[in-house]
């Protein structure tokens, strides 16, 4: 192999030699095994990641690595359990090859091990579940065509390289936006595409049969789009399923392409950015950053990551997130990961107590909304949104939820309308925790906590407000109290300002 650049380095994953910190939750090998409860499937999955072995440090620990790549050998004889699901197959198969390639010596029993890994992956390829799945396994046979030598690896590299072209032409937008519209998949699958360049590079074959997918244009393209959707904070916005501390940051991942050759994305300057295709807006004045939701929730084939959203927003003052919509903090078939996806945990309008797309089971959606009649309107320093959506449309009165922002230097207005029958409607702005909230529901001051400073006031001009309890969910295994401001609509409107200064 040729030079090896070194990837992102993740937060490590093991705190002893068989103790594992993975999703927040921390339990030990010799206790839990590698398979069943009482963890989670997802947990489950990230234990047979090893993405441990690209963690920050992971040098400190290589004798721990050995004795587990061994041991997870021994242990999982091949088909047997969940971590010989397609999915965890293809993430340990490039994490061992990433801990091989940085100049540690897998033992012969894992590289035997490794090689029957691509076998049964080739054969189980996720076509049937398409998206990041489908990419994750093609990158895996790239990465297993480029370690090994011989016709076999050649198969595996070739049919990797096909299917990622394919791949890569259906599922980035001409915006750059991934088509799950999940700013944490979008993070991902730049990653899997950065170590696909890197292990190309490295590769005796070089990177041939990958030229030609533009892959540089690719990039710039989908970092573009993500430094759109990222808050000044330097994290994510939560559209869809999204969580910090899943998917690298777009620093990390802007950082990482450097060091492959590729010249880093432009920063967003403009007041109004609009990703026309994937469906977002991102609204900017030097103090307050504003991420408009106005798409549809994914391809219609592939909705698993999808959560009733639609209209929904977030807005930072500063470096400060200020609304929120609240986060991922699970997977799995749950009510409460049915409540996560629900309309009533975004910043959005609820008609009736039902969710605008009908989210179920865990990876679902039955009817669901599609964004109409967008129109973006800039009048110097001010800007007008507005955007509606169907996902109302089976309930007995077809009502329509309409709403309209306006955003100018200090404040931006937020106007529901709802047309059509129906009983009750509420417009519901989820706080970030980091704020406290005083005054009464109808007009109040929101006052940033641990002394980082800010104010931000909120007059409800049309509509019946109040204020509820809610959670806000920024990690995986993690909730937090945080408070709602829930305004009725009434007579079909209402209408809130956020002002700050």
């Amino acid at each position: 192999m040729a030079t090896w650049v070194p990837p992102i380095a993740h937060a490590p994953c093991l705190i002893g030699p068989t103790t594992f910190r993975l999703l927040n939750e921390t339990d030990d090998l010799d206790r839990v095994g590698w398979d069943g409860p009482p963890l989670s499937r997802l947990w489950r999955y990230h234990q047979h990641y090893f993405d441990e072995l690209r963690a920050v440090d992971a040098d400190q620990r290589a004798s721990w690595h050995e004795r587990l790549l061994l041991r997870w050998v021994e242990e999982n004889p091949p088909g047997k359990g969940v971590g010989w699901e397609s999915y965890p197959t293809a993430r340990r198969i490039v994490n061992w090859i990433k801990w091989a390639l940085a100049g540690h010596r897998l033992p012969p029993a894992c590289l035997a091990s490794l090689a029957v890994q691509a076998r049964w992956l080739r054969r189980r390829l996720e076509y049937h579940l398409l998206g990041n799945h489908l990419l994750a396994d093609a990158k895996a046979l790239i990465f297993a065509g480029s370690f090994f030598e011989g016709p076999e690896a050649d198969r595996w590299r070739t049919l990797g390289l096909r299917l990622l072209g394919e791949e890569v032409a259906e599922q980035i937008l001409a915006d750059g936006g991934h088509i799950e519209r999940s700013p944490m998949y979008q993070a991902l699958v730049m990653e899997d595409l950065l170590d696909i360049q890197n292990v190309l590079q490295a590769s005796r074959a070089g990177s041939r049969g990958w030229g030609s997918l533009r892959l540089e244009e690719t990039v710039r393209r989908m970092m573009a789009w993500l430094t759109a959707m990222t808050h000044p904070d330097g994290d994510i916005a939560f559209f869809n399923d999204a969580a910090i501390g899943m998917a690298p940051s777009y620093r990390e991942l802007a950082a990482y392409a450097t060091r492959l050759g590729f010249a880093p994305a432009d920063p967003p300057r403009q007041l109004v950015q609009s990703l026309p295709v994937s469906g977002y807006v991102r609204l900017a004045h030097d103090q307050a950053t504003v991420l408009l939701d106005v798409a549809p929730l994914g391809p219609d084939y592939l909705l698993g990551h999808a959560h009733a959203d639609t209209l929904s927003f977030e807005l930072s003052v500063g470096r400060q997130r200020v609304l929120v919509n609240s986060g991922t903090s699970c997977y799995g078939e749950s009510a409460e990961r049915v409540r996560q996806r629900g309309t009533a945990a975004h910043n959005t309008v609820v008609i009736d107590g039902e969710n605008s797309s009908e989210v179920w089971k865990g990876f679902r959606v039955a009817r669901r909304a599609y964004p109409i009649g967008l129109t973006i309107e800039e009048r110097g320093t001010q800007v007008s949104v507005a955007c509606a959506h169907t996902g109302y449309g089976w309930l007995p009165g077809r009502p329509r939820h309409r709403r309209h922002w306006r955003f100018q230097p200090g404040s931006l207005d937020v106007c529901d309308t709802v047309e059509g029958q129906f009983g009750v409607a509420d417009a519901r702005f989820h706080w970030h925790p980091s704020w406290t909230l005083t005054g009464t529901a109808r007009e109040g001051v929101a006052v940033a906590q641990a002394g980082a400073g800010g104010r931000v006031k909120w007059i409800v001009e049309d509509g019946d407000p109040r204020i509820e309890p809610s959670s806000y969910h920024p990690r995986f295994g993690v909730t937090e109290s945080n408070h709602c401001l829930v305004v009725r609509l009434i007579q079909g409107r209402s209408r809130v300002r956020f002002l700050w200064s």
